[in-house]
């Protein structure tokens, strides 16, 4: 399979923008010319690529291999491209939206690192919950957002004309029990629990793993309670007040005294992803340069550890 890697933009851009028409315009050219750079890239992989549908373009399983292999193509660029050009031409103010756990863990213990790295590139960071931090990002007060989904329920998503989604982290979601609460932690029977299930902001998308769960098991599984902060969880489920889902990027470097933390199939994973707005997708742009190193410390985490 020999593929003409320029194509690939056109692909990319395609899937970012949802169809042929915005395609083109953020490529600069015209709606037959996007087509027909999709015609010849099937052509050369021999394999539909895109469908068609009323509501726009959607890569078939085969475009989404070739799309991610293209996203590689460009980061590599990028990568290559801002080490050339030098950290010390990197200068401005980035405004950067997150959840806590991923602030807290994956962003703050770079900061020293990334001042040395660009002195001229100054990050600031908005600390918020989901619907917040999509509405500062589509008024333009914040120049990028690190949001959380349930990989199970997440699905298909419908983003604003212009906007980008990059995939940071996949993560486990952890079942977090009082302490000895559990004759056995293994087969462990989500829907028979001994103990009612902390609640959660409908916001966050622990949220969404509690509905899955009370749909797949078909048990009411009562929730009491309500929280924002994992401390705050833990604290309660600690006291005996019942069980949470917690993900474990929220369980590092925190005290887990008084619960045990449970790996149960069935769970999944909690998918933590970038939005921005970004039509230019040039290296030396400081909203890039601020992608591409949440990029690098999100790979550097090791999902693995809770300690």
């Amino acid at each position: 399979m020999d593929i003409d890697p320029r194509r690939l933009r056109v692909l990319l851009a395609v899937a970012r923008t949802g169809g042929v028409l915005a395609a083109a315009d953020e490529l600069g050219i015209t709606p037959s010319a996007v087509s027909q750079q999709l015609n010849k890239l099937e052509d050369e992989t021999g394999h539909a690529l895109v469908v068609r549908t009323p509501k726009g373009s959607v890569l078939t399983p085969a475009g989404l291999a070739v799309a991610e292999a293209g996203e590689e193509i460009e980061r590599a660029l990028s990568v290559a491209r801002a080490r050339m050009e030098g950290g010390a031409k990197v200068a401005g103010v980035v405004r950067v939206g997150g959840f806590t756990s991923f602030i807290r863990t994956v962003v703050i213990p770079r900061l020293p690192g990334w001042r040395i790295r660009y002195p001229q590139l100054q990050i600031r960071i908005v600390e918020d919950d989901f619907p917040a931090l999509m509405r500062l990002l589509r008024q333009r007060a914040l120049d990028a957002v690190v949001v959380e989904l349930d990989s199970t329920t997440a699905g298909p998503r419908s983003l604003s004309a212009g906007m980008i989604e990059e995939p940071l982290l996949d993560e486990p979601w952890k079942l977090v029990v009082p302490a000895g609460a559990l004759l056995t932690t293994e087969n462990v029977d989500l829907g028979r629990l001994p103990l009612p299930w902390i609640g959660v902001d409908s916001s966050a998308a622990n949220a969404s793993v509690v509905g899955r769960l009370r749909q797949s098991t078909g048990a009411p599984m009562e929730t009491v309670h309500q929280y924002q902060d994992t401390l705050t969880a833990l604290a309660l489920v600690a006291a005996g007040e019942g069980v949470a889902i917690v993900p474990t990027l929220a369980l590092s470097g925190i005290n887990h005294d008084g619960v045990d933390v449970l790996d149960v199939p069935g769970l999944g994973t909690r998918r933590i992803v970038l939005r921005r707005f970004d039509r230019r997708r040039s290296a030396g742009t400081p909203v890039d340069t601020v992608a591409r190193l949440l990029r690098e410390s999100a790979a550097a985490f090791d999902t693995r550890s809770t300690s």
